[in-house]
């Protein structure tokens, strides 16, 4: 394996710079011991990419040495791989790169049959010994170091609802002369005059998903099990329940967690909500608009600033319970919104969702209990740990080290210039006038839009180097060549029908 041989624990500490420092050999040996006594027999190292999706490798557990041979360990050396096949990552002439494993992620993978232990690894530079730039948990990481320095706080909590939908069936495809998809759901309101042999009924209506029991809910079986292997793997949920659209939308709630951490969580929890639905025949897509005419997925995401065990964002004489300092908050959230949406809601696909109607928060407001409004604050209890605010705009196909991590230094930003947001809207924007309505304003309407919005403003993701510019350019690259000029110069099924005859 790469990297200086180690002759003695305490130089792991002081001397290896591949390490810099962060070495938890305590929850090493636990790892170690957790393989000896639960029979692992594979090793699944687990990494990030840029957009979002976990890659990995597997090794046999015998390759994970005795931390008594610590001078040929995985937990120091690390294990090489080739960066310039990751999206986002290196060109060819540079592709070596190195995994390090985070022993303290490590649970036995609650999906696989051969017992298997997976661990989340932070990505380093074989060269220059140091952590990578584009490794998305590495700035992760670096916004909540960059947190604690400012002074202003020491914790910030993440709590994303991620909305998905579950399927039984999809197809598509896209060629030079044609371009499709099919997707198919048991419950699905298209589906109530279908021969099933029999039928049985009990489709959802359009926009009609919300907590209906079974036999509507045909999911409830299956989200069960879904949330009894999350818990099996460490996540702490808190609620599951069928969503507002049609044909499979579901919902299923993680008690809120700290911003590396509640990453970290949510790339496991979708890897097993895949992997179960795989297990069912089914099929589930946290794609945020796979459907036309009814709800699409969003990611609200609920967020808090903590000192010393206090609630920074709870004030018991402010607007629905809020601080000025999270009145601040806000203000930069909706300040640098355009730009967020980049990073936030990252694919073409997600402003099919953010669109007026179909409860989509595109107004750049904030409002408490008001579903219409970017930033909501939930009322539903007067209790100062619970004061929170929720950014609604996000969606599920981000990636949530990036996503967490650019709300945090947006809304930082506003603290530190007292940016104020104005005052609430407490009104349903949803039913105002197009004069009222051109008065206020609103996230980017495409990708695009909000691609050259991040463009022009990013001075307040660099603060502290928690993103960096070679971070900033690779993403602003990539969204334009490989999203959005493909999508742009593809003909939609639906101009044929449109303009055909033309």
């Amino acid at each position: 394996m790469p990297g200086k041989k180690i002759r003695d624990v305490s130089e792991v500490k002081t001397k290896n710079p591949l390490i810099n420092g962060t070495f938890d050999e305590k929850a090493a040996r636990e790892v170690m011991k957790m393989v000896k006594d639960k029979g692992i027999k594979i090793i699944d190292l687990k990494f990030n990419d840029l957009p979002g999706m976990w890659q990995h490798f597997s090794i046999p557990a015998s390759e994970l040495r005795e931390m008594d041979d610590i001078t040929r360990s995985i937990w120091v050396d690390g294990i090489g791989f080739d960066g310039s096949s990751i999206r986002g990552f290196q060109k060819i002439q540079e592709s070596d790169m190195i995994l390090i494993p985070d022993p303290q992620t490590a649970i036995i993978d609650p999906v696989c049959e051969v017992p298997t232990l997976s661990i989340i690894c932070d990505i380093f530079d074989p060269l220059t010994r140091k952590p990578y730039t584009r490794d998305p948990r590495y700035i992760a990481k670096k916004a909540e170091k960059y947190l604690k320095n400012t002074g202003i706080a020491d914790s910030v909590y993440f709590g994303p609802e991620a909305e998905f939908f579950i399927f039984n069936d999809v197809r598509f495809d896209q060629t030079e002369n044609s371009g499709y998809y099919f997707i198919d759901s048991q419950e699905a309101d298209w589906n109530t005059g279908r021969i099933e042999n029999p039928n049985l009924g009990y489709k959802i209506r359009f926009k009609e998903g919300y907590f209906p029991v079974p036999p509507h809910d045909s999911l409830q079986d299956l989200r069960s099990k879904i949330i009894l292997k999350m818990i099996e793997a460490g996540i702490n949920v808190e609620v599951h329940h069928h969503e507002v659209a049609t044909a499979g939308q579901c919902e299923i709630d993680m008690k809120f967690d700290k911003l590396t951490k509640m990453a970290d969580s949510l790339i496991l929890y979708k890897y097993i909500i895949k992997n179960m639905a795989r297990k069912n025949n089914m099929v589930a897509t946290f794609m945020p608009k796979p459907l036309f005419a009814d709800n699409g997925s969003g990611m609200h995401c609920h967020q808090s600033l903590w000192k010393n065990g206090v609630n920074l964002f709870y004030d018991k004489k402010g607007y629905a319970l809020i601080s000025q300092t999270a009145k601040y908050y806000i203000g930069g959230l909706l300040k640098h919104a355009n730009s967020l949406m980049a990073l936030c809601a990252p694919t073409t696909n997600s402003y099919k969702r953010l669109v007026p109607g179909y409860e989509a928060p595109v107004n750049l407001v904030y409002s408490a209990r008001n579903r219409s409004a970017a930033v909501r604050i939930p009322v539903y209890t007067d209790n100062p740990k619970s004061k929170r605010i929720e950014f609604r705009p996000p969606d599920p196909a981000c990636n949530p080290y990036l996503a967490f991590s650019a709300m945090l230094m947006a809304g930082l930003d506003g603290i530190q210039n007292k940016i104020d947001p104005g005052e609430p809207l407490d009104v349903d924007l949803f039913e105002l006038s197009e004069e009222e309505l051109s008065k206020i304003a609103t996230v980017p309407s495409s990708l695009r839009r909000a691609i050259d919005a991040l463009e022009a403003d990013y001075d307040y993701l660099l603060k502290g180097g928690v993103f960096t510019k070679d971070v900033i350019d690779i993403w602003l690259e990539y969204k334009r060549k490989r999203e959005i000029d493909p999508v742009r110069m593809r003909p939609h099924p639906y101009e044929f029908y449109l303009y055909f005859d033309i």
